[in-house]
């Protein structure tokens, strides 16, 4: 299978070259503005708000794994305000030319890393409490997006056009709102929390950071698990348009991992709450 991936250098891309780019199964191609790391994967520099750069790279894949994304200087996951601003209109542009470019070169599949900002007011109304074992909340792939900022409705606006690809231009489209994927050394529930020390943002075992640590036991999603649940949306034939949580089997957490278990047959293996106290 030939799997084109936007934005394929970063965190959450490596993770899934980790898990699949050795696999005979697949050849991977990772389109970003830096080459790709890892000499098992083919690598693209392009800038994908550039639709003439980038679309000849579409031509012959079965699959595209969309990741890329404009940093944003304002209106982050962490921030409520409601701005435009130069990077978000360019987000929107980025996330327009990508599933263009492959619903024209006819790949069969898209699979579009949404996030779990795309329904994060369930969070931040919630919050902290929604971080303790036995909080009575699950949010599933029914119900109303409510982002909790313009990165959010980013992700948001990506799954419309999804939706409009898979309705109008019969491509499948995985709308997968990922939580907490992290880099290999912060792979951990303990991650964030190890990060911000290193910062200097607070101290191990104060109070900001083990609601760090509350929060990751929640929303954490291992590296290999994402990988996995990347491939049941490659080798799936049967989805339309629809919507997946990406989270590990965390016991705590407040996302739905059994439409996706259902559906695709993912089968996480990490669980948060088995992690006592950070690696070594």
């Amino acid at each position: 299978m030939q799997v084109l991936v936007t934005g394929g250098a970063g965190t959450v891309g490596t993770a899934i070259t980790d898990g699949l780019a050795d696999r005979e199964a697949y050849s991977v191609t990772s389109l970003d503005l830096e080459e790709h790391p890892d000499p098992d994967v083919e690598s693209v520099v392009a800038d994908a708000r550039d639709y003439g750069e980038i679309r000849p790279h579409f031509e012959g894949m079965d699959a595209v794994i969309h990741l890329a994304h404009v940093p944003l200087d304002e209106g982050g996951p962490w921030e409520r305000t409601i701005r435009w601003t130069e990077e978000h209109g360019e987000n929107l542009s980025v996330h327009a030319n990508v599933i263009d470019a492959a619903v024209d070169a006819d790949v069969d599949s898209i699979i579009y890393a949404s996030s779990n900002h795309a329904v994060g007011m369930y969070e931040v109304e919630n919050a902290p409490e929604i971080y303790s074992r036995g909080f009575d909340l699950r949010v599933d792939h029914t119900v109303t997006p409510r982002p909790d900022s313009m990165y959010g409705n980013e992700k948001v606006y990506g799954e419309g056009l999804g939706r409009l690809a898979s309705e109008a231009h019969g491509v499948r489209f995985y709308a997968l709102r990922i939580c907490s994927v992290r880099d290999p050394e912060y792979d951990h529930p303990y991650g964030d929390a190890e990060a911000g020390v290193e910062r200097g943002e607070f101290e191990r075992g104060d109070e900001a950071y083990e609601r760090q640590v509350a929060r990751m036991k929640c929303t954490w999603q291992s590296r290999r698990d994402h990988a996995h649940m990347v491939e049941r949306c490659l080798v799936d034939e049967t989805v339309e348009f629809d919507v997946f949580y990406g989270v590990s089997a965390n016991d705590r957490r407040w996302f739905d991992i059994e439409h996706a278990r259902r559906t695709i047959d993912y089968e996480p293996r990490d669980d948060g709450e088995e992690w006592k106290e950070p690696p070594e």
